[in-house]
């Protein structure tokens, strides 16, 4: 009682309820995905690069040069005779990078689900408090069982944070008005860019001062943190929200699509599985999502051994220089998605095209300059460079085809979202193992070829979404709407008419 009559401050009109959530679900994605990357930094000083065989540095021609070593170090920058717990190697490191993705494909059809039902406040809240606890035991479960202890405790972490996105989904479907929704959408969406650079920056900071340990314990701690403050301040659905302000309940009640009518409606609406599964703009959005998911998971779980393995930079600046890119995406994703709610609200193209633009641009632009940073030698911050600019075209995504589902069906967006994030998911077990068996030696030709393979594939997929994409709401949403070339039956509008008028006569 008391904790609630110190909450109930909250109720103002100043104070926007849908910016509370919107901050809060941030701030879950964020630690979502630092729990989820700091392994990808961490793995670098838990077992030996390629590049050093035997506890010695080489180079070639296919390998940039180590920088000039400091006063008491080897060639690489780390302490003389460094020591590293595990023995892993390459393919054995994608397999431990990928297995988070095992876990985390089978949770989004019933987090999706669970979510739609019964709304995404606690269905969220339990996932990242999942992740968590995972997160604490890692350093725990790679002592004691090596590669396989690693691998059991990311598949148990995937199947955590596996309800995460579509949990979002639903609520972002309760809480965006339309001409709000690519913001709201992608500053909550866009959560994993900000995660993962400071999941890349503050791992390399805690790994060059501390054990790496230190990284699980730090971000597990900082998610159960955001789980406890979540619980109190967020709600499912507008309407049983006990702070928010009356303009702004009756704002989103006039506003946002579908709110009304879900809110109405007595019974669950049963999820239209077969006009979902066979509709045209879904099965677009589902295989551009996998594109994306493969560039992106390429950048987020690999990045920081591209920087070690190839450019060699040393481990305090590898953190710095992996998150920089995303630096650049976070951005763009914001300054795009504000310029796309700006469009919708001007009616200057239609929401399809502006959806289309935006996907192809966050497609082919990472891909072609992912690819060219490749081919850019050992001219390491000009590399950089490429990876950001390659990475603030991929913040077009947002404003495109990651606010999607919400276009599509409001109704049903935690399942759409499921179906697209647990499909894209496939790209984030496959693409570390993937770079695994083909970069085994960390050389400049085999990431070369890691990188012409991802341009493949996010071009490819992209041109579904220029041909069946859609930024329209689907006639299946609406438990009364017809398919397109329906004819009604001008008797159904009669018997409708005469049933209640005859019903009341009869009696």
């Amino acid at each position: 009682m008391f904790l609630a009559k110190c909450l109930s401050v909250l109720k103002t009109e100043w104070m926007r309820q849908r910016y509370v959530l919107v901050v809060m679900g941030m701030l879950g994605m964020i630690n979502a995905f630092t729990m989820r990357a700091c392994l990808n930094v961490a793995i670098t000083q838990m077992t030996a690069p390629p590049s050093q065989p035997g506890g010695e540095n080489k180079t070639s021609d296919d390998s940039c040069p180590f920088d000039p070593p400091a006063a008491g170090s080897d060639s690489s920058g780390s302490a003389v005779q460094k020591e590293y717990p595990f023995n892993w190697d390459s393919e054995q490191q994608g397999l431990i990078l990928g297995a988070f993705y095992i876990g985390y494909i089978f949770t989004h059809i019933p987090g999706g689900q669970i979510a739609d039902r019964y709304g995404g406040k606690h269905t969220l809240g339990l996932g990242i408090l999942a992740t968590a606890i995972c997160t604490f035991l890692t350093p725990a479960a790679c002592k004691l069982g090596d590669v396989a202890g690693a691998v059991i405790v990311r598949i148990l972490m995937g199947l955590g944070e596996g309800v995460t996105f579509p949990a979002i989904f639903v609520l972002l479907a309760k809480w965006a008005p339309e001409r709000e929704r690519s913001l709201m959408g992608t500053i909550v969406l866009a959560g994993p860019q900000v995660g993962t650079l400071v999941g890349n920056a503050l791992s390399g900071f805690f790994l060059d001062w501390f054990v790496w340990e230190t990284t699980f314990y730090v971000y597990g701690g900082l998610g159960l943190a955001w789980w406890f403050f979540w619980c109190f301040l967020c709600y499912s659905d507008p309407n049983q929200h006990p702070f928010i302000g009356d303009k702004e309940l009756k704002y989103l009640n006039d506003n946002v699509t579908g709110l009304k009518e879900q809110d109405n409606e007595k019974e669950h609406v049963k999820t239209p599985w077969k006009s979902i599964l066979t509709s045209m703009p879904v099965l677009a959005l589902i295989t551009t999502e996998v594109g994306h998911d493969w560039g992106f998971y390429t950048m987020v779980t690999d990045l920081p051994k591209y920087m070690s393995d190839v450019q060699h930079f040393k481990i305090s600046s590898n953190g710095t220089m992996s998150a920089l890119p995303f630096i650049c995406m976070w951005i763009s994703s914001m300054v795009l998605s504000a310029t796309g709610d700006w469009i919708t609200s001007k009616r200057v193209i239609s929401n399809t095209l502006l959806r289309k633009i935006f996907t192809t641009i966050g497609s082919v632009g990472p891909g072609a300059f992912l690819l060219w940073a490749s081919y850019a030698g050992c001219n390491k911050y000009f590399v950089v460079a490429l990876f950001c600019i390659g990475m603030t075209t991929m913040g077009a995504f947002y404003p495109g085809m990651r606010v999607n589902a919400l276009d599509l069906s409001p109704r049903h967006a935690g399942t759409i979202g499921a179906l697209m994030n647990g499909t894209g998911a496939l790209a984030g077990v496959a693409a570390p193992y993937a770079i695994g068996l083909i970069a085994p030696n960390g050389l400049m030709s085999e990431w070369q070829t890691v990188f012409i393979i991802n341009f493949a594939i996010m071009g490819i997929t992209n041109v579904a979404f220029i041909i069946w994409g859609s930024g329209e709401r689907q006639w299946w949403d609406d438990p009364h709407g017809k398919p397109p070339g329906h004819v009604e039956d001008p008797e159904d509008d009669i018997k409708a008419v005469k049933g209640p008028a005859m019903a009341s006569t009869a009696m």
